[in-house]
């Protein structure tokens, strides 16, 4: 199980935001703890699918706005005005 303080020192470590010391500390705990790096490697790829997640859900939320703003009547004027902006003239 990784402690709380593991965790943290992990993400200092991935986002390189430990100091000078505590890094070098670290990376030297990670040559002589394979399960240390078997951790950072998790942590990571947590890191990697929340990213992903969050990108795909703006992604969408942009796809709606796009949709409300390009379909719906009320919008009718700003969409004309966009589309001319980017008609070719």
């Amino acid at each position: 199980m990784t402690s709380w303080n593991e965790t943290r020192q992990i993400e200092a470590h991935l986002f390189d935001i430990a100091d000078t010391g505590s890094m070098l500390v670290f990376e030297a705990r990670l040559m002589l703890d394979n399960n240390l790096a078997d951790k950072v490697i998790w942590q990571q790829k947590a890191y990697d699918t929340i990213q992903q997640y969050g990108r795909r859900q703006l992604k969408k939320e942009i796809e709606t706005i796009h949709q409300k703003l390009f379909t719906q009547p009320e919008h009718l004027s700003f969409s004309q005005k966009i589309r001319r902006l980017f008609s070719k003239q």
